[in-house]
């Protein structure tokens, strides 16, 4: 670790009054980059992420990636004197990030309006369910309904089988994801004007933007797209094949020319002239001869072996990995995708590095996630000037 936070982002100070995975990943890609990242949390609770399993010692191994670059202090904003102190800290941010359900803040004193009459500067990203308005905004929201809702889930699986929930919190992720992106469009448009602004991010609303066919689908054609399995609805061929040694090869052939490749690789040039794979129109039609064709060479043949034909021939192909082979795989190491950092509680811990990759202001992991309240002195200090006895009391009250 380097002990001091880098990239471009240095200087801006993030206030993370959210909880658990969608807002948290906004502010864990800010902090990677740089960014001040101070996660305001309930005192003698914290966060429920540091609940979540997998454990080492008692440690949550989600929290210890989720929240390293990040400093932790504790006050209970369900106290006027700590909502008091919640916009004292509001003055002294450029960003505040919450995800509690909608009203929760303003019930607080804490909504937008009362926080901007304090920092008419802010930027202040609100992540809930189905967002700020609508009549689903008052109903709790996990990123489980968010999936489904979507549309996510229904195209996910077999044609024969149910609809499939993704096995990690992938509406969550990429909402935060989103919620980062909006963050630096919010502070560029203030780097202009002067504007703050409040950002509503809802958990469904980034996953129905990427199933991008299938609002125009429905609207132009009436059709309401359903599950293909590992195939594509749209392209062909495009699936897994098992090898011979029961490894699994992934391959996506999507254009003309990777198709003939493919073909050519598994001695079937002949297919490429053939009526039924003339083009990807027809190749979709008869995904399943094709398929076929593709399965039976691959399952002649170990992996390694089918991978190495299908790449001399100029095909697009990979293994299946688990998390085992992307720790000795030479491709993350030399890109050093996974880092080593210096836990206090754990020792040495393996974390994913910061992406993506900036040439003059790479991101960097400077500080291990942190034990409950461990910054209070350091943060109401610097930021608000409170000294240690004015912290001690602070505590004695049950504020933080």
């Amino acid at each position: 670790m380097s002990g001091q936070p880098k990239g471009p982002l240095v200087g801006l100070r993030v206030l993370d009054f959210s909880i658990v995975i969608a807002g948290p990943m906004a502010t864990t890609l800010l902090a990677d980059f740089g960014a001040e990242v101070v996660k305001v949390e309930r005192p003698g609770v914290g966060d429920p992420l540091r609940m979540w399993a997998p454990f080492k010692d008692g440690q949550s191994l989600w929290w210890k990636n989720h929240s390293r670059n990040k400093k932790s202090i504790t006050l209970n904003l369900a106290k006027p004197e700590g909502q008091a102190i919640a916009k004292e800290l509001v003055g002294k941010a450029d960003v505040a990030v919450e995800s509690f359900q909608p009203g929760s803040m303003e019930r607080w004193g804490l909504g937008y309006d009362a926080l901007s009459a304090v920092n008419p500067r802010l930027v202040m990203l609100r992540m809930s369910g189905f967002g700020q308005t609508g009549p689903y905004k008052e109903r709790p929201g996990f990123g489980t309904v968010a999936e489904a809702m979507s549309g996510l889930a229904q195209i996910t699986g077999f044609p024969d089988g149910p609809p499939i929930l993704p096995a990690f919190p992938m509406a969550d992720e990429v909402a935060g994801t989103f919620g980062a992106m909006a963050i630096m469009m919010a502070i560029y448009h203030r780097e202009r004007t002067g504007e703050g602004q409040w950002i509503d991010a809802s958990l469904y609303e980034p996953l129905f933007r990427f199933m991008i066919p299938n609002v125009p689908e429905y609207d132009q054609l009436g059709v309401v797209r359903g599950r293909f399995g590992n195939e594509l609805a749209d392209a062909a061929p495009r699936n897994l094949y098992q090898a011979k040694d029961g490894k699994w090869l992934s391959m996506s052939a999507s254009t003309q020319g990777i198709w003939e490749r493919v073909a050519v690789a598994i001695g079937r040039e002949g297919l490429i002239k053939d009526p039924r794979f003339i083009d990807n129109t027809t190749r979709v039609k008869n995904r399943v001869e094709l398929n076929a064709y593709i399965q039976d060479w691959v399952g002649s043949l170990p992996l390694e072996e089918a991978m190495a034909k299908m790449r001399e021939a100029g095909a697009v192909v990979g293994p299946v990995y688990d998390s085992a082979m992307i720790a000795s795989d030479p491709q993350y190491l030399e890109r050093e995708d996974v880092v080593t950092i210096d836990d206090p509680d754990l020792g040495p811990l393996q974390v994913h590095a910061p992406v993506p990759k900036l040439s003059k202001t790479p991101g960097a992991i400077h500080k291990a996630a942190p034990r409950l309240g461990e910054d209070n002195e350091s943060v109401y200090g610097e930021w608000l000037g409170y000294d240690a006895k004015k912290v001690a009391q602070l505590k004695e009250q049950g504020l933080i």
